[in-house]
């Protein structure tokens, strides 16, 4: 009798010592997703710093259209914050909208006054500037995929039997993915930007 409450106490231990190692498992990776967030967050804040630079740059140009540079800032002001306990597919995709729609009225703002006043691509200011802005999208770019591959290796991890069963008991939830936005697929018209 003693040995085999022996044997079913250690069997709940190991089970008990599983259970609490995939918990921490999960844990790990879901700690990594919120941190490739955070990375996201950042470069989209660096886009942030320069639609501040756009606006001030349409301004110095002098006779802006205002209109545009209120759009910009409108955009800019409409940005919204994700926290990381928010990100399910609907978050994600609102906040990308949002971030994109600014990014489009930047480009747009940018256009038109290079447009007017040609001389402004000359200065070394303005090609520095256009040199932050490419990069600070391919950073973008880059946080985003660390984060899908982060998002996609803690979705896997929760949703694999029997992780799925300990992910259950502790509550882990699937994270949303950044997603292509409708017609990305297609080349964007250069007629749009003026």
């Amino acid at each position: 009798m003693k040995k085999s409450i022996w044997i079913i106490l250690g069997i709940a231990a190991v089970i008990v010592l599983w259970a609490v190692s995939a918990n921490n498992k999960m844990i790990t990776k879901q700690e990594n997703a919120t941190s490739k967030w955070g990375n996201v967050q950042a470069d989209y804040q660096r886009r942030m710093d320069l639609v501040n630079q756009a606006i001030n740059i349409v301004k110095g140009a002098g006779n802006y259209e205002q209109s545009t540079l209120e759009k910009v800032i409108q955009a800019r002001n409409n940005a919204p914050k994700l926290d990381a306990s928010d990100l399910n597919e609907e978050n994600i995709a609102k906040f990308q909208a949002a971030y994109d729609k600014m990014a489009q009225e930047m480009s747009r703002a940018i256009n038109i006054t290079v447009e007017r006043y040609p001389e402004l691509t000359a200065t070394k200011n303005y090609q520095e500037f256009q040199t932050q802005v490419e990069g600070c999208e391919n950073r973008i770019n880059v946080s985003r995929k660390a984060f899908n591959d982060a998002v996609r290796e803690y979705n896997t991890a929760i949703r694999r039997f029997p992780n799925s069963v300990i992910a259950g008991m502790f509550g882990h939830e699937k994270m949303g993915y950044f997603q292509a936005t409708e017609g990305a697929d297609q080349a964007p018209s250069t007629e749009a930007l003026l």
